[in-house]
Order: C-alpha cells, then sequence, then structure tokens
C-alpha cells in the first residue's frame, strides 16, 4: 500500500513550488516564525521538520544535505547550531500551526507557522535595542566651507599619477580643516 506518499502541489510548477517552498522554509528558521496561508504551512512544515530532524546530528554529510535546500549559509549555520539544539530532546514536532483567520482579500486560510520554543520578544529585549540607537552621537552635517562655495576649475588635461597623489593629499587636508573648522564652531 502507498499511503502517504502525495503532496498538495498548491497550483503551482514544480520549480516555483520548490523555489516557493526553499524560501518559505529558510524565512521560518530566519525569523522562527512565519505567517501564510494554511495548505502552504502544512506543506512547508512537512519539509521544515525533515530538516531539523537531520541537522539534530551534526555531520558534514548532513549539513550538504540540507545546503541542498538551504541556501542561505547564515541561515544553515544557525539551523545546525542555535535550532537543533534547542530540540534535541523532541522526537518530531517542531512546528506548530496557530489559526489566525480569514485574509480579506479572498478569505483564504491565513495562519501562524512558528517553532514550537519560539518566544515573543518582550519589552526588555527592545529596551536595550532603543537604547543604543539613542546613545549614537548624530553625525557632523557637512557645511559648505568657503573654499568650496567657490565654482571650481574643469580643466581638460591629463594630471601624472605624481600630480594626482599631490592633489588628492591637498584635497583630504582642506576637508580635514574644514572638519575641524565646523567642530570648533559647535
Amino acid at each position: 500500500m502507498n499511503h502517504k506518499i502525495g503532496f498538495n502541489p498548491l497550483s503551482r510548477t514544480t520549480a516555483h513550488r520548490r523555489a516557493m517552498s526553499r524560501n518559505m522554509v529558510t524565512s521560518l528558521f530566519r525569523y522562527e516564525r512565519i505567517t501564510t496561508t494554511k495548505s502552504k504551512a502544512l506543506e512547508v512544515r512537512k519539509a521544515a521538520e525533515k530538516l531539523i530532524t537531520r541537522a539534530k546530528v551534526d555531520s558534514v554529510h548532513n549539513r550538504r544535505e540540507v545546503a541542498k535546500f538551504i541556501q542561505d549559509e547564515k541561515i544553515l549555520n544557525k539551523l545546525f547550531t542555535e535550532i537543533s539544539p534547542r530540540m534535541k530532546d523532541r522526537n518530531g514536532g517542531y512546528t506548530r500551526v496557530l489559526k489566525m483567520g480569514f485574509r480579506a482579500g479572498d478569505a483564504a486560510d491565513v495562519v501562524l507557522l512558528e517553532l514550537v520554543d519560539y518566544k515573543l520578544p518582550t519589552s526588555e529585549d527592545e529596551a536595550p535595542k532603543a537604547k543604543k540607537a539613542t546613545t549614537k552621537a548624530p553625525k557632523a552635517e557637512k557645511t559648505p566651507s568657503k573654499e568650496s562655495k567657490e565654482p571650481k576649475k574643469t580643466t581638460t588635461t591629463r594630471k601624472s599619477p605624481a600630480k594626482k597623489a599631490t592633489a588628492g593629499k591637498t584635497a583630504k587636508a582642506k576637508t580635514e580643516k574644514s572638519a575641524a573648522e565646523t567642530a570648533e564652531s559647535k
């Protein structure tokens, strides 16, 4: 008997379905939670659980087999170093599907597909991020100096490499002077 060998083609060509599945599994591992339709989630879940099971044993062979499905090296590394160790004691059932309702445009079932041990970001996690953003010093605005207000002369003659090097050094010196003047004025 050939039970449970079928799959949902999702009304897509093989190439489109394969690419969509790879992208959705990669997104699931990147964000650990994605919103999609119920039928897509059930298909993506099959692939994701097989990859997590394979990632539990970190070997060259398993990494290469999973890399056939996940092209992003950072996500592949995250799967083997962060996600699969969290699932070591679990024998399957690594993901959950939570119903969210119906989509407004076409009334499709919308669900959340997430890893079982997903934790919502708390306000404590967001506070350090906000603190870092406020502690950064604002960049000094570029104000045109007296030298740069004058129109530049354009010449069609070519400079030798030695002249180019000295011209570059003088231009750097001028910009450093103008930066120092603006810092002093503040």
